[in-house]
């Protein structure tokens, strides 16, 4: 990071506390005080004495250090800072928090404390959801051209992004305990699930649970795989405009994870289409998806990824077969789903020529 500026704290102090303020020093915690720019970073605390409104007083100016403890990004960080300044003021006799914000990389400093909810502002781009592909093919049952070469761009999208390594192994296992752990993922899903529900019972989705925990310790094993990703990589999140030209958005999850991840957001969608459409993997999907699959091993050389993948199946499994999001799913569907799951999870080597079996 850069250091802090007595202007910017000047402005930043006297915008927070509403009058005109004056630095009276910028100290460190050891007790040093003096009236010059001070480095800032990660994990430092720096102690600020000001003047205003006749009076003086000192505050403490916090970061949160990168650590293998959930706090590798600074979105994880962020997280942190905006959680205490949420709750510090609730609880008696803490030490009150007088408000939380971000040093802007040109040395600025901005207040976010009165922030309500968080907001992005991202562009606009003309295009077709490749859900709308998907859904065409099954109406006509049968392949384009195009459709087999969007479905070799999709892949080849893949095979690039996913081709930037990163060597930060507690980064990876960080991504490998979200996936079981997180909200939005494994044990997030299977606590959405109505209490009894006739296809996933409380005794069937803790069994999972249970076997991803032992797929979480398989995968720490795999640190070196970490790899850029986009996150959420499914027909929702993907569009085209004209021929291949593919434009994609709502990345989810962070920068970096395991390849697998966006592989199987994406592929379990050509299994989903073709069991709403033929009751198991056939005809224009089942093309689909070895092409897509076939194309993704040759170039990357990763057969490793069959070792890996199955957790992600099974949270983007637990997905499509959750009422919340398909409600009117027929119930031989969503037991072929969860069968997958079943299977998957006991395969070591996982074999994409053996999907309609894992159904079974």
């Amino acid at each position: 990071m850069g250091y802090y500026d007595i202007d910017e704290l000047h402005k930043y102090f006297s915008e927070v506390l509403g009058c005109n303020v004056k630095i009276i020093s910028v100290g460190g915690m050891g007790g040093e005080e003096v009236i010059k720019l001070k480095k800032a970073g990660y994990g430092i605390h720096r102690l600020i004495e000001v003047e205003f409104n006749g009076a003086r007083k000192k505050y403490l100016i916090e970061t949160v250090a990168p650590s293998q403890f959930g706090h590798e990004t600074m979105p994880d960080r962020a997280q942190v800072v905006l959680l205490a300044h949420n709750t510090y003021n609730r609880l008696p006799l803490h030490v009150r928090s007088l408000d939380c914000g971000a040093f802007l990389s040109d040395g600025r400093i901005v207040s976010v404390g009165d922030a309500e909810e968080f907001f992005m502002n991202v562009e606009f781009v003309e295009g077709t959801l490749y859900k709308v592909d998907l859904e065409k093919i099954s109406e006509r049952g049968g392949l384009t051209e195009l459709d087999r070469q969007r479905a070799l761009r999709l892949s080849d999208y893949l095979v690039e992004i996913h081709a930037l390594k990163k060597n930060e192994p507690s980064l990876y296992i960080k991504k490998i305990r979200e996936l079981v752990g997180h909200g939005e993922c494994i044990f997030g899903l299977t606590d959405s699930y109505p209490i009894d529900f006739e296809f996933a019972y409380q005794l069937k989705l803790s069994e999972i649970e249970k076997r991803c925990v032992d797929w979480r310790w398989k995968l720490k094993n795999y640190t070196h795989r970490l790899s850029q990703e986009h996150g959420d990589f499914h027909p929702w999140n993907i569009f085209f405009r004209e021929g291949t030209d593919l434009r994609v958005f709502d990345r989810s999850r962070g920068e970096w994870g395991e390849a697998a991840d966006d592989v199987t957001a994406l592929t379990i969608n050509y299994i989903f289409f073709s069991l709403l459409k033929y009751g198991k993997l056939e005809g224009p999907f089942e093309k689909l998806y070895h092409l897509f699959f076939n194309n993704y091993l040759e170039k990357t050389g990763d057969e490793q990824i069959l070792q890996v993948l199955q957790p992600f199946y099974t949270w983007r499994c637990l997905v499509i077969a959750n009422p919340i999001w398909y409600p009117d799913l027929k119930p031989d569907i969503r037991i072929k789903l969860f069968n997958f799951i079943d299977n998957v999870l006991n395969t070591e080597i996982f074999d994409p020529k053996e999907v309609n079996s894992y159904l079974k």
